[in-house]
């Protein structure tokens, strides 16, 4: 992604791009916020179970089923959002404050901090763009696949009754 590709895409000039993001960093943190506030109003104010109101298992459940869709819907800004120079972006710090919160009332474990950055390491862009690559998942296979990582955590079913299994092909 170029900024002369961004700029001919929305048709504007190329100027207009840099003044109004600055650079391709700051074009990057647009894109990633623009999907990213709507799934952070859907995780802390939206209808259960991803919103408040179900039980924190099946909570932490849906977070990262829905975590896993968006981020293979918007997989280009996802990528280039995780090679951005600098701390993790502010997208990054609530997705682990939520996580870690969720955590933190299964079980009020020390290690809640460290296991909510590991699950959310397993579902990051690159490794979710990996798997599709390398294994040709798709989206039902790879929330099946958290919810595995899951299962000890929250005791769901890794798979809900009568739902059909997940594919790789």
């Amino acid at each position: 992604m170029t900024m002369d590709a961004v700029a001919s895409a929305a048709g504007v000039g190329k100027g207009t791009v840099f003044r109004r993001f600055g650079d391709r960093a700051g074009l990057t943190v647009a894109l990633l916020d623009d999907y990213m506030l709507e799934f952070q109003d859907a995780f802390l104010s939206g209808p259960p179970p991803l919103g408040p109101g179900a039980p924190a298992p099946a909570r932490l459940d849906a977070f990262f089923a829905e975590l896993i869709r968006i981020q293979v819907t918007n997989i280009q800004p996802a990528l280039a959002a995780e090679t951005l120079p600098g701390p993790p972006t502010a997208a990054f710090g609530s997705l682990l404050v939520h996580v870690r919160a969720l955590l933190h009332e299964i079980d009020d474990a020390p290690e809640a901090d460290l296991v909510a950055g590991m699950l959310l390491s397993a579902v990051a862009p690159s490794t979710l763009h990996h798997l599709r690559t390398a294994l040709n998942a798709d989206i039902g296979a790879l929330q099946a696949a958290i919810g595995i990582l899951l299962h000890p955590v929250t005791g769901s079913p890794r798979r809900p009754p009568n739902a059909p299994a997940a594919t790789t092909a």
